[in-house]
């Protein structure tokens, strides 16, 4: 019953939340373009699929993903290993990035670009090759990211003097790098943080923070993904670099 109720609460939470982009689209729409919708149907029976979709992810966050990293993180720091500790976050922040939907639809785009602008040969083989340097340049860059967060979240090192340094380093390399990669790093920054990797790495901070005595979950828990935007931003440069 509590389940069902939890459930229903997400439901219209989601709704909720999707009401300012339906009302965007509806405006622009009927008002300024002066256009019905196309497809009226089509578009009322996809909004819902959104809503339901959103809904059990959401749903699903809140009973699995959280707990499990939130409990993981914990148990790590009783158990009092450093080290496995570290591996653990570099290879969560690796494998996460690896599996995130949104980087392999940016790096299959990239791919087709760089072979149409004669970056690299127009051949199966050689997008899928470039594709894949592009994912697992990201996906190392995130886990290490994530290393270095949790041993920040140890160390009680203030996050701003890291990010402040971090990004004094993106615009270095950016004064380097061939300007077809740029864009490409930048984005590469934002597709890493989204619905797979976002969850488990912020549970991680969390749960760490909460389980090691004088820190405070909302000051040190919290900045995880910040690091996972940054260095994914400089690694990707330094790839364009080495391939260009």
């Amino acid at each position: 019953m509590e389940a069902m109720t939890a459930l229903l609460k997400a439901l219209f939470g989601s709704l909720r939340d999707l009401t300012p982009i339906i009302l965007v689209i509806a405006f622009f729409q009927l008002v300024v373009l002066q256009e019905p919708l196309p497809n009226l149907v089509s578009i009322l029976f996809g909004l819902l699929l959104v809503v339901f979709g959103l809904t059990f992810f959401i749903f699903g966050l809140e009973m699995g993903l959280f707990p499990i990293g939130e409990s993981m993180a914990q148990a790590f720091a009783r158990k009092g290993s450093v080290f496995w500790l570290l591996i653990f976050a570099f290879c969560l922040g690796f494998g996460t990035t690896v599996a995130e939907p949104a980087l392999t639809a940016v790096a299959g785009e990239a791919a087709e670009v760089a072979a149409e602008g004669g970056m690299i040969a127009n051949d199966e083989i050689a997008m899928e090759e470039y594709a894949n340097g592009l994912r697992y340049t990201v996906a190392l860059s995130v886990g290490i990211a994530i290393l270095l967060g949790v041993l920040r979240i140890l160390k009680g090192w203030p996050i701003q003097y890291m990010i402040i340094g971090g990004y004094i380093g993106v615009v270095i390399l950016t004064m380097f790098a061939p300007p077809s990669i740029i864009g490409v790093a930048y984005d590469s920054g934002g597709v890493t943080t989204s619905t797979i990797t976002v969850p488990l790495v912020t549970a991680l901070g969390v749960g760490l923070a909460s389980a090691i005595k004088g820190r405070n979950p909302m000051i040190d828990g919290f900045g995880l993904i910040a690091f996972a935007s940054l260095l994914p931003m400089m690694f990707v440069m330094v790839y364009g670099m080495v391939v260009a």
